[in-house]
């Protein structure tokens, strides 16, 4: 074998290894979720101009957006043309307890339409100064049942983001155990503001349920808000990311390691324009 064909050899046998390497290394890492926001962040500057306001989104740099519940008097392929002309792409579109119980069939045309990964809805309804009954969970567990199945079968993820009354005690666990170990077709979102408004850990419970959320909402709570587990809180609570007293460092992590691949901002204050590029900064800093 003459020099040249060992120096081709050599190389040859030094990229494949490097290659591997780097594959190795690339099937191991943990991707950072896909940053995006919930249009209700922007309702008060949609209703005034939609055009504006999603162009704000895109000058954020923002490209993935969840909404899509009030179309602001347009017709919904006016608004579907808003959205490409910003280069947003609505991945999870809003649905409605009422809706996936009475008309699942809409929920699938609705998301089919904006070609999105998920439809969401975020609340059961109940009377809010009592307790979500376990007849109330049971009643619902059905519905994310026979909605989900029928989602799934046309390519959409079914998300339930539940709003922090669901963990009333229920046997050896609350309620929202119940749901979870009970839903089979459906998969849940995480709000971590209002987890933590309900006194509990954002990261254990990710942790307990590996693989059931399939997305999560990052807000920040200011210190010193009262917990509630109604699933209500003053909008006003709502701080940019890394300026309360959530962990969202530790939380984004944990949804790292679970492979999370989309999380939404959220910020239902009156500051939503000055703190949404705080949080953007903040999420792109860890």
């Amino acid at each position: 074998m003459n020099k040249l064909m060992v120096t081709l050899l050599c190389g040859i046998s030094l990229a494949t290894t490097l290659n591997l390497h780097a594959d190795e290394h690339t099937a191991g890492a943990e991707l950072k979720p896909k940053i995006g926001i919930q249009l209700y962040s922007l309702r008060n500057q949609i209703k005034q101009d939609t055009d504006l306001a999603f162009k704000q989104i895109h000058d954020w740099r923002i490209g993935t957006v969840e909404g899509g519940r009030d179309l602001n008097g347009l017709t919904i392929d006016g608004y579907k043309s808003l959205l490409k002309r910003h280069d947003l792409k609505l991945v999870s579109v809003d649905t409605s307890y009422e809706e996936l119980r009475d008309a699942p069939i809409a929920a699938v045309y609705k998301a089919r339409f904006y070609d999105s990964k998920f439809a969401t809805f975020y609340w059961i309804p109940h009377d809010e100064s009592g307790e979500f009954t376990i007849e109330q969970a049971k009643a619902s567990v059905e519905v994310l049942n026979q909605a989900g199945k029928l989602l799934k079968q046309h390519g959409i993820v079914l998300q339930y983001h539940a709003h922090g009354y669901e963990f009333s005690p229920y046997q050896n666990g609350t309620v929202f155990d119940y749901m979870v170990k009970n839903t089979q077709y459906a998969q849940f979102q995480m709000d971590v503001f209002w987890i933590a408004n309900a006194g509990v850990d954002p990261v254990r419970l990710l942790q307990k349920y590996p693989g059931r959320f399939s997305s999560l909402h990052l807000k920040d709570r200011a210190e010193g808000t009262v917990a509630y587990e109604n699933g209500l809180a003053d909008p006003e609570s709502n701080v940019a990311l890394g300026k309360g007293n959530i962990d969202i460092k530790e939380i984004v992590e944990e949804a790292k390691k679970q492979g999370i691949e989309y999380i939404f901002l959220e910020d239902e204050s009156s500051r939503v324009m000055s703190q949404i590029p705080e949080s953007l900064t903040f999420y792109n800093n860890l």
